[in-house]
């Protein structure tokens, strides 16, 4: 790289750095309310753009009601992204502002790893917190379970949830996969063995837990009851901080959709004695996910609702590989990639990878019946909600994400310039800034190695020039501009500097962290390693 430099490219490349060092101002400009808002912030897990009732009309499902009423009542954001196409990365994005080569966290913690996201990274609920809000997490954590890792020292005064993907232990009743997994048991090491060996991506040695602050209050825990616990606690937060009268920011990091799937059985049908090919547990899946939203914009509603920002959207797209029990990209289908072999969803930086369905909703702030296409992201989240409790983020760091105030409050159309999209799984290192999205232009310069349903796996392949598609005309992302064209040619200058530009800004980012991905047995959660499968149960 340093050979092709010139005064003039290192010159927009330290332009560039300044722009970067601060938070987009797009809401700099907007009144603040008189008390500080609530913000319920739900994320959901491994979710299609096309799982929205309200993105798909045409469909005439009815899959989404709630959500569909929230879209009615609020602003809908066509054009938002997840950070990452896969679970850590894109949750670290979302509570830092910064892309994963800036915050450390590139591709997924496990069940024994030993930290998390790295602790000199400041999260948007620390920064509340400080502030005085009361902060409550529910969900799935994922970023870290031992210690100073864990969400009560990361900014949530109150946890209760999962610590990684609701796949990363076994349960005494499964839910629905692929391969389908067996239950927890209390047979010997050579038994665990064969098992995984067997179901492929099965945890057998230890239970999923259920954490309520730091401590394991149940081991396994039931995925067919989660759902009501997670709607009780919502409703015990959010009352309680209304009778004390201090803002709070909830939240909510889903199970759904992400496999194992386990939605209301009908009532002839035995827990024990499912059939894991039906085609419609996906649909009750994302209706009983759908039935949460509501209970939990029903209570906002009752209590606060003119003070009370609720902003819904997924961490990635659909996990294909799970074939019957994945959602749906809607129009965005990767078509380039898939007419070759592999997945164009979940760990890719196709449209369906990370094209996420999004919802805000805020009466009296944000217009009813809207609708946005400006240029978003999961990043947006940290800058907007401390814009709006009026917080002011650490100078000490560079950020990623704009402040969407604006946009949400307003109408303003102005999203990102520019969005990278980074490797999570695929094709390429991980968190590497390998795609490009500018206007309705978006620039590949890797493609493939991720599966798809039915084990089918692309050749990973590196394009210079890039493949640049024209999403406007083709958002099925199927046939790339010819490189001979004036528009090409124009695009791919533009995209080529900007990425060189922030590649240099983070080279020369002295807050970068990097994350420790060290694993170790003893670091799995375990409520009493004396049981198999570590198993309890102290869940009043």
């Amino acid at each position: 790289m340093a050979e092709g430099f010139t005064p003039f490219l290192l010159s927009g490349m330290l332009m560039c750095g300044l722009l970067l060092h601060t938070v987009s101002q797009h809401g700099a400009n907007v009144d603040k309310p008189s008390k500080k808002p609530n913000f319920i912030v739900i994320l959901a897990d491994d979710i299609g753009w096309g799982d929205l009732d309200a993105n798909q009309p045409e469909e005439k499902a009815n899959n989404t009601p709630y959500l569909n009423l929230m879209a009615e009542q609020g602003l809908r954001l066509t054009d938002f992204h997840s950070p990452a196409s896969t679970c850590s990365p894109s949750r670290a994005a979302i509570l830092t502002g910064r892309y994963g080569l800036r915050n450390g966290v590139t591709h997924n913690f496990a069940v024994g790893s030993v930290a998390g996201l790295p602790l000199a990274e400041v999260t948007f609920p620390q920064l509340l917190q400080k502030a005085g809000y009361y902060t409550a997490m529910i969900g799935k954590w994922h970023l870290g379970h031992n210690g100073p890792y864990g969400p009560t020292n990361r900014g949530f005064d109150y946890y209760l949830g999962i610590p990684y993907s609701n796949d990363m232990g076994c349960t005494d009743v499964p839910g629905y996969n692929l391969p389908q997994c067996p239950p927890c048991d209390s047979f010997g090491p050579q038994v665990i063995r064969l098992k995984r060996s067997v179901h492929g991506g099965c945890y057998s040695k230890v239970g999923l837990p259920l954490i309520e602050n730091s401590s394991v209050v149940e081991q396994p825990l039931d995925l067919w009851t989660l759902t009501e616990q997670y709607k009780s606690a919502a409703t015990r937060i959010i009352q309680n901080a209304r009778e004390r009268g201090q803002p709070y920011l909830l939240y909510v990091a889903l199970a759904h959709m992400h496999v194992p799937l386990a939605p209301p059985l009908p009532p002839d049908v035995s827990a024990n004695v499912r059939h894991p090919d039906d085609s419609r547990v996906y649909t009750a899946s994302l209706q009983e996910m759908d039935s949460l939203v509501g209970l939990v914009k029903s209570i906002s509603d009752d209590t606060d609702k003119d003070n009370t920002l609720i902003w819904f959207t997924g961490d990635n797209g659909p996990w294909e590989q799970k074939c019957q029990y994945a959602g749906s990209v809607g129009p965005f289908m990767g078509k380039w990639q898939t007419s070759r072999g592999g997945g164009s969803a979940k760990r890719t930086t196709w449209e369906g990878g990370h094209r996420v369905p999004t919802v805000t909703y805020w009466p009296g702030r944000i217009p009813a019946n809207a609708t946005s296409s400006a240029l978003l992201s999961g990043m947006d989240i940290f800058p907007t909600l401390l814009s709006l409790a009026g917080v002011t983020p650490p100078s000490d760091r560079r950020y990623d994400g704009i402040d969407a105030t604006n946009i949400l409050l307003h109408g303003e159309q102005t999203g990102h310039e520019f969005l990278f999209h980074p490797n999570s799984g695929a094709a390429g290192k991980f968190g590497d800034l390998q795609t490009v999205r500018t206007g309705k232009h978006k620039a590949y310069y890797i493609t493939g190695a991720a599966e798809a349903c039915g084990g089918a796996t692309g050749s990973q392949q590196l394009h210079d020039p890039p493949l640049i598609f024209d999403l406007q005309r083709d958002e099925a992302e199927e046939t790339p501009l010819d490189v001979e064209t004036p528009e090409y040619q124009t695009v791919a200058e533009r995209i080529a500097r900007r990425r060189e530009e922030l590649l240099w800004d983070i080279a020369t980012d002295r807050s970068v962290s990097t994350a420790d991905y060290s694993t170790d047995a003893s670091a799995a959660p375990c409520c009493d390693p004396g049981r198999p499968v570590c198993r309890c149960h102290t869940l009043g």
